[in-house]
């Protein structure tokens, strides 16, 4: 099979979790297409069998770049099987508040773009304070001392289930079938 993923990042984790995504397939001796959205613009989805895009949530949204590429493939997109990569770090967490403010967050980017995901996977992302400057910093420490997470200042700190999200990722693979293209 032959699979498009696209990805838009902030920070770096969910390219990160994309290159993830893309090795695990090539290593099954799938054919993989990585780009970033911002990149993926204008692309024949036609030459596809399915589609994985990831994006990350970030003061309640996902990255306006991911919106625009969704709004404008959202045809294409529904004549393929597709998996979304909802990344953040209230995904490595059980807060039902938190939990309900992820579907709200879908909810949103899917009125936005126009989109339904044939399946969504929320993916715990990380403390990235390498990328951070000094006041996104303080914000993200301030934020994980509310969640009475432990945080070493300048020190990154990953919350992303490598495991968790390969054993989705094979489950949803394993329920496609190759796509019969027209000549």
């Amino acid at each position: 099979m032959y699979f498009l993923i696209t990805y838009a990042t902030t920070d770096g984790q969910t390219r990160k979790i994309a290159r993830f995504v893309a090795d695990r397939l090539a290593g099954q001796g799938q054919s993989v297409e990585l780009l970033n959205v911002e990149d993926a613009g204008g692309i024949d989805l036609g030459r596809f069998d399915a589609a994985i895009l990831a994006g990350s949530l970030h003061v309640g949204g996902y990255q306006k770049a991911l919106e625009r590429y969704v709004a404008a493939a959202r045809v294409e997109l529904a004549t393929l099987p597709t998996l979304f990569l909802a990344v953040s770090l209230s995904a490595a967490g059980n807060d039902p508040d938190d939990w309900a403010g992820l579907r709200k967050c879908l909810a949103a980017f899917e009125l936005e773009t126009g989109w339904t995901p044939g399946r969504v996977e929320h993916v715990a992302g990380a403390f990235r304070f390498a990328e951070y400057d000094f006041f996104r910093a303080w914000a993200m420490r301030r934020i994980a001392d509310q969640k009475g997470e432990a945080v070493e200042p300048g020190k990154d700190k990953e919350y992303t289930d490598w495991s968790a999200l390969g054993h989705s990722l094979d489950a949803w693979v394993a329920g496609l079938k190759p796509r019969v293209k027209a000549a």
